[in-house]
């Protein structure tokens, strides 16, 4: 659990999630490929590419030639936040403020009245070449202050909050501080070479255990870190299986970028390893046939204190077990015969599986997997931990289900699914 902790405190951005996804798998033997060079791969071995520094495809060759299939996890390491506008600084010559934006649907209330700061990428001018560095003040550098109800009766009521008056947070009171000028001494950089840059605001509560018991964790970036993070974990584990993790960025704001689920980034470097590994067209049809995926995301586990917005039958708990989510309308992948893999999955891990539909009367949200489907089409079901507070600053899961979910990770890439006529499923 303290590895998880650690994990989710030092990921304060998806830049920084993704550099320690990519920690990771180097200590475990992974090797780093480059997509703008030739490839050299070899049966048994390991490797990972990483996109925009923000998005992660890993993988594992089996020892020889199989055609039993691909098993693929899929997360996504963006999480709801304010990004940062460039020219940001608003003075009125006493306070200083930055001007931000909204990144994804995030609850706005979460966010007031407690100390933020911020992280991110810097684009560095080194010599006219242009380096990358990660930027975390680690620092209670910001607040986004609430009005007092004696000025404004209905925020003690609850209030609709405006992006461009409310939610800009407050920096500092006079002086001629500019974020420029953070970033700089931050980085022991000549503030003249810094490019360009993507900070968001970070909650300074970090991830911690809960509860009497420490049964429940509370942390920022639960969804959905909490699934990059517990897949990796099952994929690390030694399998002779042809297995990949995968972990985009975007998800929040609809995937439709070169590192988002929508984009080739996937299909496109499986169709690579398969030529490198000299599959025909024949073979890869028979392989992608027999692969699944797992789409992993959080998935909303009952609030005791608003049981009323949940389906009347299909309630996850905290620390009852991994979610299985169904969609009539195809917002998340699974049906029938994946659904029925999955079982088997949690039956061979010895762990409890629950299912999750939308109220009736409530579209509710998706994922990535069916906008990933349409890249690569394969067997697939969505996942995730039950957890409350999605999209808040601060959100709650249950540790037990962590240790769940990787159990039926590490059960999904040690085995193999074999599909007869496109309808009878085999566990091998």
């Amino acid at each position: 659990m303290l590895n998880f902790l650690n994990f989710m405190r030092e990921s304060v951005s998806c830049f920084h999630a993704a550099n320690n996804i990519s920690s990771i798998l180097l200590k475990n033997g992974f090797k780093q490929l480059e997509e703008n060079n030739y490839w050299q791969l070899e049966y048994g071995h390991k490797y990972f590419i990483k996109r925009n520094d923000s998005a992660i495809v890993a993988f594992k060759i089996p020892a020889k030639k199989t055609l039993h299939g691909l098993n693929i996890t899929s997360s996504h390491l963006d999480s709801p936040t304010f990004k940062i506008k460039p020219n940001s600084l608003l003075t009125d010559g006493k306070y200083l403020r930055l001007n931000t934006e909204a990144y994804g649907k995030t609850i706005l209330n979460t966010w007031l009245d407690r100390p933020l700061s911020i992280a991110g990428r810097v684009l560095i001018n080194n010599n006219n070449v242009v380096k990358t560095n990660l930027l975390y003040v680690d620092k209670d550098l910001l607040i986004i202050p609430n009005v007092a109800p004696h000025l404004m009766p209905n925020v003690a009521k609850g209030k609709e909050y405006n992006l461009q008056v409310d939610m800009l947070p407050l920096l500092g009171i006079e002086g001629s501080l500019d974020l420029k000028s953070i970033i700089a001494k931050e980085l022991k950089v000549d503030p003249e070479t810094i490019l360009d840059y993507e900070l968001v605001l970070v909650n300074r509560q970090r991830a911690r255990l809960g509860g009497y018991n420490d049964e429940l964790v509370f942390s920022p970036q639960l969804d959905d870190l909490a699934c990059a993070y517990t897949t990796l974990m099952g994929f690390i584990n030694d399998s002779d299986n042809f297995n990949f993790y995968v972990a985009f960025d975007n998800e929040e704001v609809g995937s439709q970028t070169r590192q988002g689920a929508s984009s080739t980034y996937l299909s496109l470097i499986i169709d690579r390893i398969l030529e490198k590994l000299n599959y025909t067209i024949e073979e890869k049809g028979i392989l992608l046939a027999n692969s699944f995926m797992l789409s992993c995301d959080n998935a909303h586990a009952l609030n005791p204190n608003h049981q009323e917005v949940y389906d009347l039958n299909n309630k996850p708990y905290l620390g009852n077990g991994v979610v299985l989510k169904y969609n009539a309308n195809q917002k998340y992948t699974t049906d029938a015969l994946s659904a029925a893999y999955v079982n088997l999955l949690a039956k061979k891990a010895k762990i409890n599986l629950q299912p999750y539909v939308n109220r009736s009367d409530i579209p509710g949200g998706s994922t990535l997997g069916a906008l990933l489907l349409s890249q690569v089409a394969i067997h697939s079901a969505d996942i995730g931990l039950p957890q409350l507070s999605m999209h808040s600053s601060l959100e709650i899961c249950a540790s037990k289900d962590l240790a769940d979910m990787i159990n039926l990770i590490k059960t999904f890439y040690a085995s193999n699914l074999k599909i007869s006529d496109d309808r009878d499923l085999e566990l091998i």
